[in-house]
């Protein structure tokens, strides 16, 4: 495993030091080198450093040229302008660094040199309830930032913080009682099947609750029991979270991502911590107590009324809030976890609130100093008209109905372009596009933004589309079957096309595109390189013949960026979740 450093970053170091040797007085100067499209690269430091010492730019450029060491890296330097550089790398210092990547399995990426522990919470559905379109985000964001910060060397621990406690289930359990065999299987039940009992039990026990007045308070009374750990309460209970897994884990299965029972934490799982947490804000005078709940206050937290708006840890009547679920998870996270950063995958909506829950733990002394708090707050799926995506009906969109619409609509596109592929290859490709191209027009965008669901752009073929980038990937695939006896091989002697050059210059900044991507958090930033890579190697295609280039080492070079194209677009669409079929 060999790091490898980007031309970039030694061209940045060669000019940096012929700076100051140049220019001793000015120490570390920054040579402010960019991607250029004068050049391939273009350094504007001189400018600035030469005004800042009242000299002359142009000259202290031409110094600089003049200190830069001969040798494999650089194939030109003009000066121009007021001192900036314009530099062409040579051929050989592409390819060559090219050669580098490849012979590594993790294509020159290094790892992190401190690696923490990040505790992140994401794919948090609710027990007793059918996913819904708003449950797509968090977990096809979530799934990626934990796949990029693994790669990185980062130890990371994932938390489903599922919906699993609360006044509901006394309704739930009660009804239960009264009547048995509502959950009652016999032999195994798929995933559909435990929701649809599921959701048979809740809208029978809503109705009862809501029109028999001693149903409910038999309901309510349940609910003390269940707060208080009454066996039997507890054991029905526990019959609709494990019923509500199955139902989880086939709709996971389903998006393709892996959700681990030792994960899943739900808000019970902090239940005996919560009158600890509001102890300890309380003595700390942290939390105050106002109309008889318990709260924290904040001087720039307002209602629209103008009065300060409390984050409520412990309410009037004696009940927890979420923010003490939140917390005492805070506490959890930081002192037995030891996590040094704590992410949160969820709704931009909640944004006000996670805010409040973090500045109360950094007065009560859980988050330190080294203890960073993250909310990754996405944005909403829209419908095709720009609102908030729903049914004909106006009802919420049931996950599981657009995961099979996606699979539906991708199948039909594989099944048009297949060859020589059986059904149910087509129906196993079919699979992997659609849901490819839910996680894509996901991941594509910017977590905070919102964006329009839209299937039939997302499978298309053209555009950025994880279909197109999918297609790449095969197409390559299919190149290197066809070329028999010849090898992907690097030949650093070799004069490249300008196609070549764009694609190996951007093969090369797929290390730093990660650094960025891991240091913020921001999965669409890798899409889209991806899908510049993928562009760049369509024009390559059109442009480089590669099985019928004019020399035995032409073809063998060309082979070779396809291979390393193809290994990257496989790793990068790997770490977004995707799949990347090698025949479609």
């Amino acid at each position: 495993m060999a790091s490898v450093p980007s031309l970039a970053s030694t061209l940045h170091q060669r000019i940096a030091d012929a700076l100051s040797a140049a220019l001793p007085e000015a120490g570390a100067a920054d040579p402010l080198l960019r991607r250029s499209d004068r050049a391939d690269f273009q350094a504007n430091g001189m400018l600035a450093l030469a005004k800042k010492l009242k000299g002359n730019p142009r000259e202290l450029a031409a110094k600089v040229v003049e200190g830069l060491p001969a040798g494999d890296l650089i194939q030109d330097v003009e000066v121009s302008g007021p001192g900036f550089l314009n530099i062409t790398v040579a051929d050989k210092a592409i390819t060559g660094t090219l050669a580098a990547r490849a012979a590594d399995e993790r294509l020159g990426v290094p790892l992190a040199e401190r690696p923490g522990t990040t505790v992140i919470d994401y794919a948090q559905p609710n027990v007793a309830k059918e996913m819904h379109v708003g449950h797509l985000r968090n977990s096809v964001i979530g799934d990626a930032v934990v796949r990029i910060l693994e790669f990185s060397g980062e130890k990371v621990v994932r938390r489903h913080h599922i919906g699993d406690w609360g006044t509901q289930f006394g309704m739930l359990i009660q009804f239960l009682i009264e009547h048995p065999h509502e959950l009652d299987h016999e032999g195994e039940v798929s995933g559909e099947e435990a929701m649809s009992s599921l959701n048979r039990l809740y809208k029978a026990s809503r109705t009862l609750f809501d029109s028999d007045e001693e149903f409910k308070a038999r309901a309510r009374r349940r609910v003390v029991d269940l707060q208080a750990g009454d066996e039997e309460t507890l054991a029905l209970w526990q019959r609709f979270v494990d019923e509500s897994k199955i139902y989880f884990y086939s709709v996971f299965d389903k998006l393709d991502v892996e959700i681990r029972d030792e994960d899943i934490v739900g808000e019970s799982g902090y239940n005996d911590m919560l009158a600890e947490t509001c102890r300890l804000l309380e003595e700390s005078g942290v939390a105050v107590r106002s109309n008889g709940a318990l709260c924290v206050f904040f001087d720039d937290v307002k209602g629209p009324d103008g009065k300060p708006s409390p984050l409520i840890v412990q309410k009037s009547d004696g009940g927890f809030g979420y923010a003490a679920t939140d917390l005492s998870a805070i506490r959890d996270r930081v002192g037995n976890l030891k996590a040094d950063t704590l992410l949160y995958v969820v709704d931009a909506r909640q944004s006000l609130h996670f805010k409040m829950v973090f500045e109360t733990a950094r007065r009560a002394g859980w988050l330190t100093e080294g203890v960073k708090a993250v909310q990754l707050g996405f944005g909403t799926v829209l419908g095709k008209d720009g609102k908030p995506f729903k049914t004909r009906e106006g009802e919420t969109v049931r996950l599981v109905d657009l995961l099979d619409e996606a699979i539906d609509r991708a199948t039909a596109v594989v099944r048009e372009k297949a060859q020589d592929l059986t059904e149910e290859q087509i129906a196993e490709r079919g699979a992997q596009v659609g849901i490819g191209a839910v996680k894509y027009a996901d991941l594509s965008t910017s977590v905070s933004r919102d964006y329009k669901f839209d299937l039939d752009q997302m499978v298309s073929l053209n555009g950025d589309t994880s279909v197109y980038l999918q297609y790449a990937f095969a197409r390559i695939q299919s190149i290197l079957r066809k070329a028999g006896e010849a090898r992907p091989v690097a030949h650093p002697e070799l004069a490249l096309a300008p196609a070549e050059r764009a694609l190996g210059m951007h093969l090369d900044q797929f290390g730093e595109n990660l650094a960025e991507v891991t240091a913020s958090y921001e999965p669409h930033k890798l899409a889209g390189y991806l899908y510049q890579l993928a562009s760049l190697y369509t024009s390559f295609y059109a442009e480089c013949p590669v099985l019928k280039a004019e020399t035995p080492q032409q073809v063998e070079n060309r082979l070779f960026l396809c291979d390393l194209t193809a290994r990257t677009l496989r790793l990068g669409m790997s770490l977004l979740g995707i799949r990347t079929p090698e025949q479609l």
